[in-house]
């Protein structure tokens, strides 16, 4: 008799917990509808304030949430060229003046979209848009100013070596090329002559090309010379 009452007790307490447990997924399972409702409500309203910016261009549709979603993405991907770009020295983003002008027509081609003037997403577009501003520089001209060779013995080859110019003297048909008006003959210039220095960077195609043409003519100069050298030589035998 005491283990057939152990035993009801027991269920009991089991029958207590079931209904507590069944009470609880009521609940639970209210405030799922409620929640779903609530989502739904959101929704709702989500579409009809997208609905009020009207149809958007590129699908002839209302805008939706999968495009702010898109807008969101390629304003983060926006951001993050920034933020990459401001690790660079003054002098590289003058040399990726144009990666900036790219940089800036994206942006202002998200702008012109109107999910742009959204309240969550206008802040970051007028943000952005002055960052980008901040990074255009201006490419600094160095000029240099030729002295003696006797004092300084400066010619291209020397002054290309210089540290605050190209630290390399191989570099000197870049000197040549930014001074043509000047400069006829790279082996030949004068003191006084004021040189621009353009900035540091690789040869271009055009200065590859100069340098070229440069060795060819050389080289035939002193072909024609040891030419017309023998040639005496052989007369003076003669």
């Amino acid at each position: 008799e005491e283990a057939i009452q152990r035993i009801a007790e027991f269920q009991n307490i089991v029958n207590d917990l079931q209904s507590k447990l069944n009470a609880l997924d009521a609940d639970i399972q209210k405030l799922q509808d409620d929640l779903n409702q609530t989502n739904k409500r959101l929704n709702d309203c989500l579409d009809n304030y997208l609905g009020l910016l009207g149809i958007n261009p590129e699908t002839n549709k209302p805008f939706t949430k999968e495009d702010m979603e898109k807008f969101k993405q390629k304003l983060g991907q926006i951001e993050g060229k920034i933020r990459e770009m401001q690790r660079l020295s003054n002098d590289e983003l003058a040399d990726r003046r144009k990666e900036v002008e790219e940089l800036e027509n994206s942006l202002n081609q998200l702008r012109m979209i109107k999910l742009a003037i959204l309240p969550e997403f206008y802040n970051k577009v007028i943000s952005l848009a002055s960052e980008i501003k901040g990074l255009y520089r201006e490419k600094k001209i160095k000029t240099y100013t030729v002295g003696t060779w006797a004092e300084n013995r400066d010619c291209l080859w020397n002054i290309a070596a210089k540290t605050e110019f190209f630290g390399d003297p191989f570099m000197w048909p870049k000197i040549w090329q930014a001074n043509t008006n000047l400069i006829k003959n790279p082996d030949i210039i004068h003191p006084g002559q004021q040189l621009t220095i353009p900035p540091p960077g690789p040869k271009t195609p055009d200065e590859i090309k100069a340098e070229r043409k440069y060795w060819r003519m050389k080289k035939a100069a002193m072909e024609k010379e040891q030419n017309e050298g023998g040639t005496k030589s052989t007369e003076t035998k003669k």
